[in-house]
């Protein structure tokens, strides 16, 4: 089974937010280089302190904060936003 990737409705608001350019980025480097790996967490770099549970995907100036649900195989999108703006 392979892995699979849903957007929180919170992150869907972000990324309709963003340049379409930007947002074409970021959806290509997901579907084609994250869902390709055969373990998503290769390209992920996990957060510290009370963001443990997420990791995040660098795109650019661009972060992509996830949490990996393993036992469904799903990679939630958490957060999309730019990277002076994404830890606050």
């Amino acid at each position: 089974m392979a892995w699979t990737i849903e957007v929180s409705k919170a992150a869907r608001k972000q990324l309709d937010a963003l340049a379409p350019v930007a947002r074409a980025r970021i959806i290509a480097y997901l579907e084609t280089r994250v869902l390709a790996a055969p373990d998503p967490r290769q390209l992920a770099t996990r957060l510290v302190g009370e963001e443990s549970l997420n990791w995040r995907y660098r795109i650019g100036d661009y972060r992509v904060v996830v949490r990996f649900e393993d036992l469904r195989m799903v990679i939630l999108v958490v957060r999309v936003a730019h990277r002076r703006e994404v830890y606050r």
